[in-house]
């Protein structure tokens, strides 16, 4: 399976999964049709599924183009996003695993961005697994609570914390320097993440996703709820107070 990050709209990125062997594609959370239309025919394969992580437009608008090009395709989301993501079809909960390209991914239920938010973990091959995770977890950051709860969010980002370290992190949007330089201001003595952010700085106009877990493991603040030197720049120790804290910082920021 190969993976292509398409660019999209202002700042996000679409994620198409080839299998050569099948001649064939699916696409993850298509905010637009375009970029996904141009790479199956630089590819010259037929989409056969949309894997949707959550229903907000920017991730779902180019869902109905797509099946009008390819009336056959299926479309996967998740169980409380029926009736909000276009043509879904497929109704996923916790512990449903999908296939694509001769791996199986399996579904996490993670709520807290949006009140139905899901996120496709294939595991490991060669090594490194694969982890679409929409707006949950951002590359040094993490997305906002729009509809759920801090404490929804902290257990979600707590699931996606357990994973194996050597998980490649496909988030859907280009946040990365914005996160890095808020970062800064939580933990000022992290060496790693400041060299992080110098590179970031240095290549402002390289993607930054994927990014791997276990490097946000050791950079990430919102990964990092029980590090004393997070818990010290909130003023607070339990693990959703923490995050609220510093959730309401970077919202100010």
């Amino acid at each position: 399976m190969e993976i292509y990050r398409l660019p999209a709209l202002f700042d996000n990125y679409i994620f198409l999964l080839h299998d050569p062997e099948e001649n064939s594609a699916a696409v993850i959370d298509p905010g637009e049709a375009y970029p996904v239309l141009a790479e199956l025919k630089r590819l010259n394969v037929r989409l056969v599924a949309i894997f949707n992580t959550h229903y907000d437009r920017d991730h779902t608008a180019g869902n109905r183009e797509l099946m009008e090009a390819f009336p056959d395709l299926v479309v996967y989301g998740g169980e409380r996003s029926r009736g909000r993501i276009p043509g879904q079809q497929v109704f996923l909960t916790e512990g449903d695993r999908v296939s694509f390209g001769g791996r199986s991914a399996q579904v996490l239920d993670l709520p807290g961005h949006t009140k139905d938010h899901i996120a496709y973990y294939f595991e490991p091959e060669n090594g490194v697994g694969e982890l679409f995770c929409g707006d949950v977890l951002f590359a040094g950051g993490c997305g906002r609570v729009k509809e759920g709860t801090p404490e929804q969010s902290v257990v979600a980002l707590d699931r996606l914390r357990q994973l194996p370290d050597a998980t490649r992190v496909w988030c859907a949007h280009e946040y990365t320097e914005a996160n890095l330089r808020f970062a800064i201001t939580v933990d000022p003595g992290n060496v790693e993440l400041k060299a992080r952010y110098a590179e970031v700085q240095r290549q402002p106009q390289k993607p930054t996703i994927p990014t791997m877990l276990d490097l946000e493991k050791r950079t990430n603040p919102f990964l990092r709820w029980d590090s004393p030197v997070i818990q010290a720049f909130t003023g607070k120790r339990d693990r959703t107070e923490v995050f609220y804290a510093l959730r309401c910082r970077k919202e100010a920021f």
